[in-house]
């Protein structure tokens, strides 16, 4: 077929493209690629293109020559460049669109660190092979409709045997065999019905889906944060495929160059949302395509690009194959690609000294001001989870063998920085209390300058002779003594603690339960800021109110991971009496995004309902603890080699002794 044919466009079903500012690559990076084996094979596929053509022209649009070269990697060792085709999306009746063209999957055998071709996937009909057709001018993913008739022949014709509505179906009942209370049914109903479809795929869930709402905003969006506890629940309930469709959709959206006005966040940030929307095709009011529109900042409050969507998509990639036993994700030249790129982005040399990533305000989970600009606890935690879920996945040979080694590097390094640093109980704050200042030296005890006087007078009286938490944030002269009850769940999680710690922060909440939990689970942070504080660190934010929602608001979507934590340290029982607690109150609430007041009594006042979070979280938590096999799988324990490999560069130099020992003795207990 040659530019200028005619390809029938339904004026039902929408075609398919990616808004970006710049070429998608599907499935490659445009950084080196330095496996020449893996390139050969590559390359040899340029020519495998099918397509069917439908019998019945509804509309005339141009199509670009299947033959040019969409786009290429030019590399000095390569003599030559490499240019790579992509693919056709096709519309089988009422069916989801199928692949015509596709390029095989490269995937690598852990094992024995070889790379091998999968050539048996020339009919596959996932999501995965829907490579989007991408230029210099951002062409739209053209798609062809075939009539039922026709389309049956050809299957015959093929030996396909295609299962109608298949991915649909897959959602559309609960697969775990055990009896659902109504509260849970309702629940599956109105996750099901947040589903978004791309292409005719389920790819994510919207953020709410309140239909009385009027001004949705950006809640109408999918969210990489906010979708994780969605992809728990169907994982857990035996339905992968809208997980393995959204890790896949959302590496396409993956910035590769200029996203935001005139300046570069960076090669490898992941958009904090994406937004799927129908529009006429070419000015036509008869053929309309779908369009997936990411945001990386550009459009968010404050204009702050997403530091933890990578986090969380790496951590979602590691639960898919722990839950699935499907490992071959991972392993995709293209997913490994997107980690890498992750992982070059966080650890980029700068100028700070500390292992912590350096981090602006509202980031994160708290995506408005709220002083938490520096070095946040909820990031270091994601981020200590991310590099764990990365040294697993990532696969050594001769292109990644430094990144690994520099992610072993960090990882320990920023374990011994949280636990010596971070943490306080009674004890520590005692002998903050006690502190010198103005200290010169590699041997200071005050090593960041704090002034006892930061000490607050609320948390002498607060904190637990048995517990203790990680601090907020940790800065020169300046330490955050609020409880962030993310970063804390998150540090247990991914034994960023030792297990003395992760034990007192849990001694912490069961003895602050009135505080931390009240009558709906959990304080995002705690204390909220009031008064002047209130004015000066938030900008009078009338949304952050005091024990309004960042400001010490409390989240129902929190519930899954203090399950998660409570699971893995043994104390089922402190999430199910808080499982109780929410179960009480979120139906007949209408599933709010948060509540307000210092005991989590009132709905709040801006809180969005039908919120798929708070939805997916209470699902997720009700099955983890049904499942206490399932949970094993995603957390972890304490790794030694970690503790082992722990780097202190001060210890070449001759001047102070390495940190190992001094770990050690924090983390065997």
């Amino acid at each position: 077929m040659t530019s200028g044919s005619c390809i029938g466009i339904s004026t039902m079903k929408p075609c398919c493209r990616i808004l970006t500012k710049t070429p998608i690559i599907s499935g490659f990076s445009p950084i080196k690629i330095t496996d020449s084996s893996i390139m050969r094979i590559l390359s040899r596929s340029r020519s495998s293109h099918r397509y069917y053509r439908c019998n019945k022209i509804v509309g005339c649009i141009h199509v670009t020559n299947l033959n040019r070269r969409d786009f290429s990697i030019t590399d000095s060792n390569w003599g030559q460049s490499r240019n790579f085709s992509t693919g056709f999306c096709v519309k089988i009746g009422r069916i989801r669109p199928r692949v015509v063209s596709l390029i095989p999957n490269v995937a690598s055998n852990f094992r024995n660190e070889s790379t091998s071709v999968d050539s048996n996937n020339v009919n596959d009909k996932s999501f995965e092979n829907i490579f989007i057709q991408t230029s210099l001018n951002g062409k739209p993913l053209e798609c062809e409709e075939i009539e039922t008739d026709d389309r049956r022949k050809l299957e015959e014709e093929d030996g396909l045997n295609v299962n109608l509505d298949n991915n649909l179906n897959d959602l559309s009942e609960v697969k775990v065999g055990r009896e659902l209370s109504e509260i849970e049914k309702e629940a599956w109903e109105l996750l099901r019905s947040s589903v978004v479809t791309y292409c005719g795929n389920p790819v994510g869930t919207v953020a709410a889906n309140d239909a009385a709402d009027n001004q949705p905003l950006n809640y109408d969006q999918v969210f990489i944060r906010d979708f994780v506890p969605s992809a728990l629940a169907f994982l857990l309930n035996g339905e992968g495929e809208i997980v393995k469709n959204f890790l896949l959709h959302t590496l396409q959206l993956q910035s590769w160059e200029k996203t935001v006005d005139c300046y570069s966040p960076g090669q490898g940030l992941m958009p904090a949302s994406f937004k799927v929307r129908t529009v006429a095709l070419d000015g036509s009011n008869e053929a309309f395509e779908e369009v997936s529109d990411p945001d990386f900042g550009e459009s968010a409050i404050g204009r702050v690009a997403p530091v933890d969507s990578g986090l969380w998509w790496i951590v979602l990639l590691r639960a898919y194959g722990k839950l699935t036993g499907d490992y071959s994700l991972q392993e995709r030249v293209d997913v490994q690609t997107g980690i890498r790129l992750i992982l070059k982005l966080c650890l980029t040399d700068g100028f700070d000294m500390f292992p912590t990533l350096l981090v602006t305000d509202g980031s994160c989970m708290i995506d408005r001001r709220m002083g938490i600009h520096g070095h946040p606890l909820e990031i270091q935690a994601l981020f200590y989870s991310a590099l764990r879920c990365s040294r697993e996945m990532l696969i050594v040979n001769d292109t990644t063998s430094n990144l690994v080694s520099a992610v072993s590097n960090r990882l320990s390094a920023l374990m011994f920085h949280m636990r010596e640093y971070y943490w306080v109980n009674m004890k520590k704050i005692n002998e903050i209390y006690r502190y010198k200042t103005e200290e010169y030296s590699t041997d200071a005890v005050n090593k960041f300058n704090i002034y006892p006087e930061q000490i607050p007078s609320w948390l002498v009286d607060w904190i637990s002779e048995e517990g203790g938490y990680f601090i907020g944030n940790l800065q020169p002269a300046h330490m955050d003594f609020r409880f962030f009850t993310l970063g804390n769940l998150w540090a247990i999680v991914s034994s960023l603690g030792t297990t003395r710690q992760n034990e007192g922060i849990l001694n912490l909440i069961d003895a602050k339960w009135d505080d931390i939990i009240g009558q709906m689970p959990l304080k995002i942070c705690y204390p909220a800021l009031e008064g002047e504080e209130w004015r000066i660190i938030t900008g009078c934010d009338p949304k952050n109110t005091p024990w309004s929602y960042h400001n010490g608001g409390s989240w129902p979507t929190l519930l899954w991971q203090f399950t998660l934590a409570c699971i893995k340290m043994g104390r089922s029982e402190l999430a199910q009496k808080a499982v109780d607690l929410a179960e009480k109150r979120l139906s007949a609430d209408q599933w709010p995004e948060y509540y307000d007041t210092r005991n989590g009594k009132f709905i709040g006042k801006q809180s969005r309902l039908m919120q798929t979070w708070t939805i997916a979280g209470f699902l997720t938590s009700k099955m983890l603890l049904k499942n206490p096999e399932k949970a094993s799988l995603l957390f972890w324990e304490e790794d030694f080699e970690i503790l082992q490999n722990c780097v202190c560069m001060l210890n070449k130099t001759g001047k102070t002794k390495c940190s190992r020992f001094a770990a050690r003795s924090k983390t065997l207990v």
